[in-house]
């Protein structure tokens, strides 16, 4: 019997994934932890290990295919012995595995028909299927889902995308190959008559000019495709918008203790090595989530409140197409030179996409630092389901009054974003305090 292989689950929040590259084709022979797929998530890109040993008999879900299930069968391996024949009439089991279309793609035949229909009535393998309108008879559209969501996302009316899928359906290559404006030519040159029938046309018309109604001609503007992590990201940030409380705190900062801190520290660090201002931040932050406990916690939906007993700060780092957030694990209770080295590896693999997802999830607090590129202040939106964010701003020099004389000092704004269902303003205010403090004495950091 073949072997299934699985669409695995990166992470334990994982439900979907890109099947980005295929490591193998039909025929290869596959041993245990050999490399045989990538997978994209929204955070990263993981390499798949084939778990039994085998010939690749069938590959079920092309490369590059996107909303791909977990514990979807995605390829077939025959074991020892086995030929092309062991393929045939086998339907995987897994866990939404690819499946016939279900009867409301097709009409529905009587019970004894079907169980009476021999195995020779069912399309070959490898046998295409007449290129047909993706339409029923009774004026439904049939498209695979993920046909349905290229044809969505490209603004593609289904109704004028001939299917070449089994029995007509649309499939993915049928959306990739689609071309709009000839679909449009073929639509005007349509008699009268059938105007009402074609009456979906006119929807296509204006999902390709999605800007029509703020004025904006189509031929002003290019229209690109979401990778995963924009598309996630997009919907995070909606969601912890709209469905958290938040409210912003925030205070000014001296560093000028901090910046002869960190120069004393260098100094005498071992070679290659460079603690930043934001690895101080790290530990001030966790340390400070150690002193305000109540502040390192987290709303759970059915009413109740977490609160962590470790300090887990994410870190935000760009990255190519959008934003992933490493963590620095017990960051109170690791030194400056180690933080430096661990964010240094974080940051360079994360850019890389490399990063495992444990790496990236599970914080239990945020940090951001736009002040490189001289941003004051800014306020962050959290990032569920941790309770608060710190957004960190450019150190500048500044007026100041000291002993009630004026002077100058290198000052920093930073602002605090709490989940107020967890977060209070005297608890906000507690940590921001402890924060501070750290920051404009930090040998206390060291105690």
């Amino acid at each position: 019997m073949p072997i299934e292989v699985l669409m695995p689950a990166l992470s334990p929040t994982m439900e979907e994934g890109t099947l980005s590259k295929w490591h193998v084709k039909e025929g290869d022979t596959v041993s245990s932890g050999d490399v045989i797929a990538e997978i994209e998530t929204d955070k990263a890109t993981m390499e798949v290990e084939a778990v039994d040993e085998g010939t690749v008999g069938k590959i079920l879900v092309d490369e590059g295919s996107e909303g791909v299930k977990v514990n979807a069968v995605i390829a077939l391996l025959l074991e020892e012995g086995e030929g092309k024949d062991a393929l045939d009439g086998y339907e995987p089991e897994g866990a939404d595995a690819p499946k016939p279309p279900k009867s409301e793609d097709t009409p529905a035949e009587p019970e004894k028909k079907t169980e009476d229909a021999p195995k020779s009535a069912r399309p070959e393998e490898g046998a295409k299927a007449p290129v047909s309108k993706g339409e029923r008879a009774d004026g439904r559209i049939k498209a695979s889902p993920l046909a349905k969501r290229m044809a969505e996302q490209a603004g593609i009316d289904l109704s004028s995308v001939k299917g070449s899928g089994p029995n007509g359906r649309i499939v993915k290559r049928d959306i990739e190959g689609f071309d709009a404006s000839a679909a449009k030519s073929a639509a005007a040159e349509k008699p009268a008559a059938s105007a009402a029938k074609e009456a979906p046309q006119a929807a296509a018309v204006d999902a390709d000019d999605p800007l029509a109604k703020a004025g904006i001609a189509r031929d002003r503007y290019e229209i690109e495709k979401a990778d995963n992590i924009t598309k996630v990201s997009a919907k995070r940030l909606t969601d912890s918008f709209r469905d958290v409380p938040h409210f912003p705190l925030n205070v000014d900062c001296r560093l000028d203790a901090l910046l002869a801190f960190r120069k004393q520290i260098n100094d005498k660090a071992p070679e290659g090595v460079k603690v930043s201002v934001n690895d101080i931040l790290i530990k001030a932050a966790g340390v400070a989530l150690k002193q305000v406990p109540e502040a390192n916690s987290s709303w759970i939906e059915d009413g109740r409140i977490a609160r962590h007993k470790h300090a887990d700060v994410s870190v935000a780092v760009a990255i190519e197409g959008g934003l992933i957030t490493p963590i620095i694990r017990d960051a109170d209770a690791k030194g400056l030179v180690q933080i430096s080295k661990e964010m240094k590896d974080l940051a360079s693999r994360a850019r890389e996409r490399k990063l495992k997802p444990e790496e990236f999830q599970g914080g239990t607090f945020s940090l951001s630092n736009l002040g490189m590129f001289g941003i004051k202040s800014f306020a962050s939106i959290l990032n569920p389901p941790q309770g608060m964010i710190l957004s960190v701003g450019a150190g500048e020099e500044r007026p100041v009054i000291t002993d009630g004389a004026l002077a100058k000092a290198t000052v920093m704004t930073v602002t605090l974003t709490c989940d107020h269902r967890v977060v209070d303003g005297a608890t906000g205010a507690g940590w921001i305090a402890a924060f501070k403090g750290f920051i404009e004495d930090p040998m206390t950091l060291l105690m």
